[in-house]
């Protein structure tokens, strides 16, 4: 059985499909969300509606396909499916569904054959051009069939120094987001998590930058220094407080076998897993972690995907990076639902919530210059349309920009989650036609009732206007019409639109978060 905002993930998708819609979707959703379960139900429906169908579903390490095809087969146990993956020693093909490593059908689509659809798990490293393992197998499997569709699941659809997974000339061309970080804590389905300040921090002021990023070998040389690793060490013993399973994000491999050498020094049961730590030995460790017989893990550029133990309660950031994608793959380790606390404590002695915000609100990296000269932009909090840098109102809502802050000279720590949120029980709700002040254009606006005493909290949906602020609204505004039972056709105008909505039934109750003088509202729930 699937959950709400997955199988609204799927009809959202069939929707975008059904409007004639051309290229390549991406199915947006947050670290934890239970995308194998979506790719499941996906190859089920596809295969049962339509038995003709050829499914490839791709992705880039051993552990996701296990991942995904051990969900086929809780879905469907009997399902016509095969694995190709040089990792898992299986080469099998010749089955309705396919479940491959990248590495190893790269250069196989004449094996392959004929393929309807391709699946990319962690799609965010399909490059943006015309190159790499992924962009020539799929022109091969084009080559033999000209129909081929492709859709894309992440968590993080950008790539550092590229921006947007769907600006151009990237492979996918729209991104269907059904639901947030925010709502799947609200609604029990992601832990949430902490974080605080630490006294240790690390100066990488004079390291450059290749590709966007930091250069490794300068990075490790500034990190992976006796008295930086003993005052880390120490103060994560010192704020763990019990907590029974931690996991450490390093600058590299001897940095991460160092962290490890002093943890276990300290009392503390340690291992090490890195990109060169043999099959059996992986495994082992693994299962020792999660046994609790390894109470610390340390890695370097290993366990940011493919691996899930919903029970890490600690995560040190000791890697730096300027990489978005990174930083939400690490934090997401800690936000499964655990057996035994509410929440992961986020121990970030490398900066990185500094330098890319709370994990709720992550802002996709830029592209890198083409000459253009691009203006730089901003993101209206109260309608989430792009504008420039300067404007002080919002064109599109005409919410007004808080004040910019003046720059403090002392560093400052930012909450990783980035949500206060409160709670309100709805009586009733009242949709309506909305013209933006400041540019006329129009949209959908809906005021959420609770009671005597609570605020009026709106919320604003820009479904006319073009882009990714308006394919945002007309996702979310689908999600909401299903919930509340409304029937809204293509067709439909915006007062009319309105009518149908307000004479449907509103959530339970919201909850929001105060932003200046308005409301962001994070979730809602149906009873």
């Amino acid at each position: 059985m699937l959950r709400d905002y997955q199988q609204h993930t799927i009809d959202q998708l069939y929707e975008w499909f059904a409007a004639g819609n051309a290229g390549n979707p991406c199915l947006v959703l947050p670290t934890g969300s239970g995308k194998s379960h979506i790719v499941a139900a996906l190859c089920k429906d596809a295969l049962q509606n339509w038995p003709e169908t050829r499914v490839l579903m791709l992705t880039n390490v051993k552990e996701l396909i296990e991942q995904n095809a051990a969900k086929m087969r809780q879905h469907w146990p009997g399902a016509p499916m095969g694995i190709y993956s040089a990792g898992l020693r299986s080469k099998r093909l010749g089955e309705p569904i396919t479940f491959a490593g990248i590495q190893s059908v790269r250069s196989k689509a004449h094996l392959l054959g004929h393929v309807d659809l391709v699946i990319i798990d962690e799609c965010h490293l399909v490059s943006h051009k015309d190159e790499g393992g992924y962009r020539h197998l799929l022109a091969d499997l084009t080559a033999i069939n000209p129909a081929l569709r492709v859709v894309g699941l992440t968590a993080t659809p950008y790539r550092l120094g590229h921006g947007l997974i769907t600006d151009a000339p990237a492979l996918f061309h729209a991104m269907i987001e059904p639901v947030s970080i925010a709502e799947l804590i609200y609604k029990g389905f992601l832990s949430t998590l902490r974080s605080k300040p630490t006294n240790a921090t690390f100066d990488v002021s004079g390291v450059h930058k290749r590709g966007g990023e930091y250069i490794e070998s300068e990075l490790q040389a500034a990190i992976d220094t006796d008295e930086n690793n003993v005052a880390v060490v120490d103060e994560v013993i010192d704020r763990a407080e019990g907590r029974k399973a931690w996991l450490f994000f390093c600058a590299g491999v001897h940095h991460a076998e160092q962290i490890a050498v002093l943890l276990n020094r300290r009392g503390i049961p340690a291992a090490c897993v890195v990109g060169t730590t043999p099959k059996a030995d992986r495994e082992r460790i693994l299962a020792d972690f999660k046994s609790g017989r390894l109470r610390a893990l340390t890695n370097a550029n290993v366990l940011t995907t493919g691996f899930d133990y919903p029970d890490i309660d600690l995560i040190a950031m000791l890697r730096p990076t300027m990489s978005a994608s990174l930083y939400v793959q690490m934090a997401g380790r800690g936000m499964r639902v655990k057996s035994h606390t509410d929440h992961c404590l986020v121990l970030d002695f490398a900066g990185v919530v500094q330098a890319h915000g709370p994990i709720t609100a992550v802002e996709p990296p830029k592209r890198k210059g083409d000459g253009n000269g691009e203006a730089p932009v901003k993101v209206c909090d109260f309608c989430n349309e792009l504008v420039h840098i300067s404007a002080q109102v919002c064109p599109t809502c005409g919410s007004p920009f808080p004040e910019p802050e003046k720059p403090k000279l002392e560093l400052h720590y930012d909450d990783i989650m980035g949500i206060d949120v409160q709670k309100m029980q709805i009586t009733e709700w009242r949709w309506r036609k909305h013209t933006s002040r400041a540019s006329g254009k129009e949209m959908l606006a809906v005021a959420y009732y609770g009671g005597l005493s609570d605020p009026l909290v709106e919320e604003y949906f820009p479904v006319t206007h073009g882009g990714y602020a308006g394919e945002k609204a007309l996702a979310t505004l689908g999600v909401i019409a299903s919930s509340a039972g409304a029937q809204l056709t293509q067709d439909i105008m915006l007062d009319g639109a309105a009518a149908v909505m307000t004479a449907s039934r509103p959530p339970a109750d919201i909850t929001y978060k105060r932003d200046g003088k308005y409301h962001r509202v994070i979730g809602r729930l149906w009873e």
